[in-house]
């Protein structure tokens, strides 16, 4: 995607007002709040009054570059570049995957809307869609000034926002995917997770099919409470002490109500399950307890 704002020598056309980029969408204040944090204030305030009084001749967006010109104090204007950091093909992947499994997404950069948990995304890859600071914004100006960003380099990023408010999309193309190759990557994402949803679902199927020979049976301890107290590895002597339960004490009073999941098509197991369990509990307690008396144990 080229984007541009006015290819001729006139000054642009900004909605800069005294007060700044007013009721702006959050992706938009997002960059602002990166542009304030630039400690040279004096220098931003000359910034905006360039960007305000439109000395920004004209600002494009060439592939992964925003290319502009700036009217200084000199006959020709200065020339200005910003960039980003790109991700790589392995980067975009995961945010690919990303984006796939929440349709909102799409739907929302599809609408021209950002959404507010995008990073989340882009956390996948371990990267991020906005610069976490004012460095990591890579700029040149052919001025004579030695800070960066200079003025002139200041006043672009003060339009830039006007620009993303415009078209979201225009962040995802600093990093390295325009609007038509993120649109296509989605949708050929979309097929992949689709055809995968349908393999599994056949799979399902075809399973259901290979096995309508089995009989639907609770778990084998519901009608074998003896299978809950059983235990195959022997324990050390000097690990067991056992003492005679107090009246009405019984592993289940401890307990408490166990959570145990409703089953709709034996809705009577969890009582007769609690019932042969605790009859149980009171046999094989009474019946260690005599053994344990005998051994000395």
């Amino acid at each position: 995607m080229n984007s541009s704002h006015n290819q001729n020598n006139a000054p642009i056309n900004t909605a800069l007002g005294e007060d700044g980029l007013s009721d702006q969408p959050w992706w938009v204040e997002q960059w602002m709040e990166l542009i304030n944090s630039y400690r040279f204030k004096k220098r931003l305030e000359r910034a905006w009054t360039y960007a305000r009084e439109g000395k920004v001749i004209s600002i494009r967006f060439e592939g992964r570059r925003v290319h502009a010109r700036v009217q200084g104090t000199d006959l020709d204007p200065y020339k200005v570049k910003l960039w980003l950091d790109v991700l790589n093909d392995e980067d975009w992947s995961y945010v690919l995957e990303a984006l796939t499994q929440k349709a909102r997404w799409s739907a929302q950069l599809l609408s021209g809307v950002m959404p507010s948990d995008i990073e989340r995304a882009f956390a996948a890859s371990g990267k991020r869609l906005f610069p976490f600071k004012l460095q990591e914004v890579r700029s040149e100006c052919s001025c004579p000034d030695k800070a960066n960003p200079c003025k002139h380099i200041s006043a672009i990023y003060f339009l830039m926002g006007e620009r993303f408010s415009e078209d979201p999309f225009v962040l995802f193309q600093l990093r390295g995917r325009s609007r038509a190759a993120l649109l296509a990557d989605l949708a050929d994402q979309r097929l992949k997770a689709l055809a995968n949803f349908s393999n599994e679902k056949n799979s399902d199927k075809e399973y259901e099919t290979n096995n309508q020979y089995l009989p639907d049976i609770p778990h084998p301890a519901v009608l074998e409470p003896g299978l809950w107290w059983s235990y195959s590895s022997s324990l050390s002597a000097d690990l067991v002490v056992i003492t005679p339960a107090m009246e009405g004490d019984t592993g289940l009073d401890v307990a408490g109500d166990l959570p145990f999941a409703q089953d709709p098509k034996f809705p009577e197991a969890r009582n007769l399950f609690l019932s042969h369990l605790s009859s149980q509990g009171k046999v094989l307690a009474e019946q260690a307890m005599i053994q344990a008396m005998a051994s000395g144990g």
